[in-house]
């Protein structure tokens, strides 16, 4: 009773909000039923290698004109929402405003929008920041939403299973072809955890895709320490409009 008590007089104090805009909601870790309806989620045909939403229908896997030109180093890919709107706002909290408390719905969203036949073996890695970038933040927003998707999953974690080796530049406003140039070379297996990718699947973690540049970098680097199949999936997916 006592518990039951405490339990209500938190909500009291302190009240659901909507993760997008603050207004009340029922529950924790939820959308209001506004936001709910504005957050551009991915449904439908997608391409399996990017997850970008792809018009039609299909019996089987399908990829898009990007995939198919430039190539992915990992095995299929997904993303459960297009970056914009609410789902750019919710994006942006978590990666620039400490707002930790969108990891535990978007790692949720992640989790539905994987493929149903992913191995239980994987092994969740978070695409890595540089050091500096890391001191600046606080925190890897990526690392949180690997965590998050491990525990739900139970995998295995590896949080430091890559390293980002250099400090890239800002990558907004580069060319597709700039921004894989920039991130050549950038990130390369932990040389003190090189065992635990070794013969692994692997199911990488980002927040955002646009080009697949760093996504590739760290497939790269997994493959080169021996990974045996890779997945991919972020939280949002960069698309042209249909």
């Amino acid at each position: 009773m006592l518990r039951t008590g405490l339990q209500t007089a938190m909500r009291m104090l302190y009240p659901p909000r909507c993760l997008a805009c603050g207004g009340l909601v029922e529950q924790d870790n939820g959308l209001c039923a506004e936001c709910f309806a504005q957050t551009p989620f991915i449904t439908g045909l997608v391409c399996d290698l990017c997850g970008v939403p792809l018009p039609g229908s299909s019996e089987g896997p399908v990829q898009c004109d990007d995939c198919l030109r430039i190539g992915r180093p990992w095995s299929r890919g997904r993303a459960p929402l297009r970056y914009e709107g609410v789902a750019r706002r919710l994006v942006l909290g978590l990666k620039h405003g400490d707002r930790h408390d969108i990891v535990r719905t978007a790692a949720d969203w992640m989790i539905r929008a994987l493929p149903e036949d992913l191995p239980s073996e994987c092994c969740v890695v978070p695409v890595p920041l540089h050091v500096t970038r890391l001191l600046q933040r606080r925190y890897n927003q990526s690392a949180l939403l690997a965590q998050a998707i491990a525990l739900r999953l139970e995998m295995e974690f590896c949080p430091d299973a890559l390293i980002r080796q250099r400090r890239t530049l800002p990558l907004e406003g580069k060319s597709r072809d700039a921004r894989f140039s920039e991130l050549s070379d950038a990130i390369i297996a932990h040389p003190k955890r090189s065992e635990v990718l070794d013969g692994r699947s692997v199911l990488l973690i980002d927040d955002v895709m646009t080009s697949g540049a760093t996504l590739s970098a760290a497939a790269q680097a997994c493959h080169t320490a021996q990974c045996r199949e890779i997945y991919v999936t972020v939280l949002a997916r960069v698309a042209k409009a249909a």
